[in-house]
């Protein structure tokens, strides 16, 4: 109705979800940040919770677009089943084949089993996400627990993200479900919009529809965050009618006056809103009771708790301190370490790690270091994924850091099951998994060493210095005669590249890029640092 008036292309504040308006916010990427990184660390639950129209739906939209090609992905958003409801409903998203007839908790828990074996056997994960978990039973949540037991030496087969909102995370500290909290690997709640960032929303979301002004004045920003609690569902249905009403009374922009009269109209009969709680980020930890576990407990922020003793450890965190190596001081869990100011000191430190060759690799930008980096044979490659693809790269990366409007930068020059070496301006500190996710947004910046007359992609039927350098390691890896030089990439090779490509979680396309390089270096021998090996040396 107030379209034409403001001279808006589309409904700017519209609560149906439309890609175009998508904001991300520092909450939402770090929420997006802990949904990656649980489905590459192992297994297990990962928890995201927050208020109705916080932006859940939001971040579990990104995830899905993000999840790795090896993933096969069930997703759940009608959790008001029973058990062997459930069951059936992850056999229909699997598309887990059943013989007929056959039903039963007991054939549908088999029947799943066997599918994870088989995937895991082709080398490919499954993740399992229930949206509005809070409707689940204790008897359902309970289910998914032992559908979690299945397991080898290095992961569990199903990985199960529950969201949901806050009495979610109330459910799962219950005592009866202490076991099922001991399994959650991540937990995020995802809190309001600050001031800033709700005035930055209004702002997006205008543009996207074509304001050629501004209804809506800063000055107005305070008040906003202050009624609708920066929650993105409530700005929209505040300004949707602040609009209107400033079209009502042909006012060019909204006025104090009509944002409050709006407010009483939108909310109305509601009972007294509870404020979301800026709750911190937990991961690794299960809350039971009243009682925080010591996992918990240790990413708190610093101020907020002190370190519990090894003794209240759970198990299972037990066993994953005593695989870390040894380390000179604990890892920081407040998420206040250092960042560095400069993106492009940050690269030069990163090309230094590549060997004493490389130390003087220098430019007067990132743009311009990258560039003399590649005539020294090394090639920068630039990321966004978070610490999944980190993981999977192995190998030391400058990555962006986050905090509040401040970005930094850092090397991340190791990595382990708990937590990250980070070094700024030649200081090195170990810095707990939760407390860097909570700064880092996913974007990274790496190096890896380029072949002779490397294209960025190759394809069948390409020939040259490149394709016989790919062809000899695929040769190599499959202890086979390698095929003779200067021969088109043929049919045979790049099957051994799909079958690679598979093995190693990338995209099975046949087609060579700087992943592919980057992993058929690492497994041929191809000396460049490794991140992971970097923080098991202490290096």
């Amino acid at each position: 109705m107030y379209n034409h008036y403001f001279q808006l292309k589309h409904a700017p504040f519209s609560i149906a979800p439309d890609p175009r308006y998508l904001f991300m916010s520092e909450r939402h990427r770090e929420a997006l940040a802990h949904l990656l990184y649980g489905i590459g660390s192992g297994g297990g639950f990962v928890l995201l919770t927050g208020e109705i129209g916080a932006g859940k739906t939001t971040v579990c939209r990104c995830f899905i677009e993000q999840i790795p090609d090896n993933c096969r992905l069930a997703y759940i958003f009608n959790p008001r089943l029973n058990a062997e409801e459930l069951l059936q409903t992850i056999c229909d998203e699997l598309h887990i084949a059943l013989p007929s007839g056959v039903s039963g908790v007991k054939s549908y828990v088999d029947a799943i089993n066997r599918y994870l074996l088989e995937s895991h056997a082709q080398g490919l994960n499954n993740v399992l996400v229930i949206d509005e978990a809070q409707n689940l039973s204790s008897e359902v949540l309970e289910q998914l627990r032992l559908l979690t037991n299945l397991e080898t030496s290095e992961r569990k087969l199903l990985q199960i993200i529950l969201i949901g909102q806050p009495e979610l995370r109330t459910m799962l500290a219950r005592p009866e479900l202490e076991q099922l909290a001991q399994r959650v690997i991540a937990r995020y709640h995802l809190g309001p919009l600050s001031e800033q960032e709700t005035g930055a929303y209004i702002a997006h979301r205008l543009a996207v529809s074509g304001a050629a002004g501004m209804p809506f004045p800063p000055s107005l920003t305070p008040q906003v965050a202050r009624l609708t609690h920066g929650v993105p569902r409530r700005i929209n249905l505040l300004c949707d009618r602040a609009l209107l009403g400033a079209y009502v009374e042909n006012s060019p922009q909204v006025t104090r006056a009509i944002l409050l009269r709006s407010a009483e109209e939108v909310f109305a009969g509601e009972p007294a809103a509870r404020k979301p709680l800026r709750w911190p980020l937990l991961a690794g930890g299960a809350l039971a009771g009243v009682a925080i576990s010591a996992a918990a407990w240790q990413m708190l922020p610093q101020q907020a708790a002190q370190p519990a003793t090894a003794q209240s450890k759970p198990a299972a965190v037990k066993q994953v301190a005593a695989k870390a190596a040894p380390a000179k001081a604990a890892p920081a869990a407040g998420a206040d370490f250092a960042a560095g100011k400069s993106e492009n000191d940050a690269l030069r430190a990163l090309a230094a790690l590549w060997g004493p060759s490389f130390a003087g690799i220098a430019g007067s930008s990132p743009k311009a270091t990258c560039e003399a980096a590649q005539r020294a044979n090394l090639r920068c490659h630039q990321g966004r994924g978070g610490l999944y693809e980190l993981r999977l790269l192995d190998r030391p990366a400058v990555v962006t850091l986050h905090d509040g409007p401040r970005t930094g930068y850092a090397v991340l020059a190791g990595m382990d099951e708990d937590s990250v070496l980070l070094a700024v301006d030649g200081r090195r500190q170990r810095v707990a998994i939760p407390a860097f996710v909570s700064r880092f947004g996913g974007e990274f910046t790496t190096f890896w060493r380029m072949p002779g007359a490397f294209r960025d992609v190759v394809g069948q039927g390409d020939r040259g210095p490149d394709v016989d350098w790919i062809a000899q390691r695929l040769a190599g890896l499959n202890k086979t005669t390698a095929p003779a030089l200067d021969q088109p990439l043929d049919a045979r090779t790049q099957e051994w590249l799909r079958a690679f490509q598979a093995a190693q979680d990338l995209k099975a396309d046949g087609v060579a890029g700087p992943r592919t390089y980057m992993r058929l270096n690492q497994l041929s021998g191809v000396a460049e640092p490794r991140l992971l090996a970097a923080m098991a040396t202490g290096n």
